[in-house]
């Protein structure tokens, strides 16, 4: 069975959302919407022969009823509107925006506990990279704090992100927390302008006391290679160091090149979840529909 899927957000996220959801086996696309009718994304949409409506979200729900998700990839403000929209239509949302109205989501960590959740976060791109490894050490052996720096080229950076630092770092230590399994998190972004760009770099500093080494390594190891499995882009740039308590890790994600240029990986690594998740969820029917509407 295909998921019927749809696209609100016509911005470089979106269209690489929708070059990844055309080649994509168990995902329908339904349609694409925008507010801009020279965007892009409408455009690439249109040329690949989807349905695509500068009408917003509220175009799309106007022509089709059977959709079982929707990709938001516009902005929070616009999130908090899309999601009251979606649930008295009884779609379900997969938030890319920093919204937060529904669980958070790292697909690799706690998929199974939301697929069938109305509203799912995304939290951030150094969540996504972070988190992960974080969870790892922490079904191990409990983990004391957590903290990130996540470094990411300039140009892959755009008004939003640079717009919602402060959010950016607050939604990623919640999750570090919530989702990763951390007594206390805390997370750095930095903006690099080299040239030529660089590579997404996460650096992951763990402290564990009464950690075993060797199967904390095992743990992160298989963690690596789950999260490899929806972002081939995904490794270690070395192998984990521990020293005593304190676990420090190193992380490198390229993108897949679809539509965003592969330094961008901390996109990537967003709609690769946002992907992760729809092919993981619970498709509804119609009597879980009309209980999601209500």
């Amino acid at each position: 069975m295909t998921v019927r899927v749809a696209i609100v957000g016509t911005g470089n996220i979106g269209t690489d959302l929708l070059a990844k959801v055309h080649r994509n086996p168990v995902l329908e696309l339904v349609g694409v919407a925008g507010i801009d009718p020279d965007s892009d994304g409408i455009r690439r949409a249109r040329d690949l022969g989807y349905h695509a409506t500068s009408d917003g979200l509220d175009g799309l729900l106007r022509e089709f009823g059977d959709i079982a998700a929707v990709f938001d990839a516009t902005s929070a403000r616009a999130h908090r509107a899309h999601g009251e929209a979606l649930v008295a239509a009884g779609v379900r949302s997969i938030d890319l925006t920093p919204a937060a109205l529904g669980p958070a989501v790292v697909p690799s960590v706690n998929l199974g506990d939301h697929a069938d959740a109305v509203d799912v976060s995304l939290i951030t791109c150094g969540g996504q990279a972070t988190i992960p490894i974080v969870a790892a050490v922490a079904r191990e052996t409990p983990v004391e704090y957590a903290e990130i720096v996540a470094t990411i080229a300039s140009l892959s950076a755009g008004p939003g992100t640079r717009q919602n630092i402060d959010e950016f770092t607050r939604a990623t230590a919640r999750g570090i927390e919530r989702v990763g399994g951390a007594a206390r998190g805390k997370a750095i972004i930095v903006l690099n302008p080299a040239e030529p760009p660089i590579l997404m770099r996460n650096t992951v500093y763990v402290r564990a006391p009464g950690l075993d080494a060797g199967k904390v390594s095992e743990s992160i190891a298989a963690m690596v290679a789950d999260v490899q499995c929806y972002v081939p882009g995904y490794r270690l740039r070395s192998a984990p160091l521990i020293d005593g308590d304190q676990v420090t890790v190193l992380i490198e994600v390229e993108g897949a090149g679809d539509h965003l240029p592969p330094y961008a990986g901390n996109l990537d690594i967003m709609t690769s979840a946002a992907i992760r998740v729809a092919e993981g969820m619970d498709v509804p029917t119609s009597n879980d529909t009309a209980e999601v509407a209500r």
